[in-house]
């Protein structure tokens, strides 16, 4: 039945969607970002016992709970909680996915295990590949494939639902930085989801960067993670952006 219903998704997509992108038979192989995988790393931010804690009380959301926008991440998804959840979002009725430290195949596996459960979300706003970046050393290709994976897991789950797809947020002060070049070319490929009119792609780092292209420290004090400040910023776009989907 599952089988089915994949191929039947993928005949509804345009030609130029995936197949032209990347092989489905190769992305095992050349990315492992598209492998669901369990958290089993030990962080000193973060053990694997609070990772499945925060999974459960997801689990718990997925099953109960009416969400009309849903938002996935990492930890940059995650801090809408301490900033601008209340206030802007949550009158939404949305629920919150983010979990800090994780890569692509964290939250296929996530997806995969109960954090789809009863939910029919109107709006995923999924946010997601940073850490593909430096926790699997994957190159901006692995890394499209493992956002790639992501979105077709949702739009298996959901198929009728809208995706905010964001463009993988600047990392690192200056502009001159080869990991700013590197989330360029991902975020060049992740792009050519949107060929789905599903698919909104929405690239929110000029937020982040000051006219030379610096990331000034009031908006990212590691150079990594929006401070109070940035999120502001960046909730009074996002939020309009939400809106106009929910209105469609």
């Amino acid at each position: 039945m599952m089988l089915h219903f994949f191929i039947s998704r993928l005949a509804l997509w345009p030609v130029c969607l995936f197949l032209s992108i990347y092989s489905l038979n190769s992305l095992s192989a050349t990315a492992p970002g598209v492998l669901p995988v369990k958290r089993t790393q030990e962080f000193s931010w973060m053990s694997v016992a609070a990772w499945e804690k925060y999974h459960a009380e997801d689990v718990l959301v997925a099953q109960f709970d009416k969400v009309d926008v849903l938002f996935i991440g990492d930890s940059i998804t995650a801090g809408w909680d301490w900033t601008q959840w209340q206030r802007t979002f949550a009158p939404l009725n949305a629920a919150n996915f983010g979990i800090g430290g994780d890569h692509t195949g964290n939250v296929l596996w996530r997806l995969q295990h109960g954090a789809v459960g009863n939910l029919n979300p109107r709006v995923v706003v999924l946010l997601i590949g940073v850490n593909n970046f430096g926790h699997l050393h994957e190159s901006p290709e692995q890394v499209a494939q493992g956002v790639s994976a992501v979105v077709r897991q949702i739009q298996l789950a959901w198929p009728n639902g809208k995706i905010l797809l964001n463009a993988i947020l600047p990392y690192e002060q200056a502009p001159s930085s080869p990991k700013r070049a590197e989330v360029i070319q991902a975020n060049q490929l992740i792009k050519r989801l949107a060929a789905d009119p599903l698919i909104i792609y929405q690239d929110y780092g000029p937020v982040f960067l000051d006219k030379n292209g610096y990331i000034p420290a009031d908006i990212m004090a590691d150079y990594l993670h929006p401070t109070a400040k940035a999120y502001e910023l960046w909730a009074q776009i996002l939020v309009k952006d939400i809106h106009l989907l929910l209105q469609k």
